[in-house]
């Protein structure tokens, strides 16, 4: 029986003591939960968002969606979690 090795993402990286240490965009504070919140939930395409955050590249964008679909349990509890945290904040 053959093992698979882990898919690296060169867009991709966790850092202790940034952002929680979730999946961002490599050299970036931008969680990988976002792009998929953006692109997949509200609909904006990557170019879009190259356009309204241009720091980011297009293969950012597309490497962090390639994460997700390989980490989509872990990042869909991201989303959830983070959304459970921002309905406890307090309302302004």
């Amino acid at each position: 029986m053959a093992t698979v090795a882990p898919t690296k993402h060169p867009y991709v990286e966790c850092r202790p003591g940034t952002c929680g240490g979730i999946p961002v965009i490599r050299g970036t504070r931008f969680p990988v939960r976002s792009v998929a919140v953006y692109v997949l939930r509200l609909g904006m395409t990557p170019e879009e968002m190259v356009r309204d955050w241009p720091h980011l590249s297009l293969a950012q964008i597309h490497g962090a969606l390639a994460y997700y679909y390989d980490h989509k349990a872990e990042i869909d509890r991201s989303v959830r979690d983070n959304e459970r945290a921002m309905k406890r904040l307090p309302r302004a």
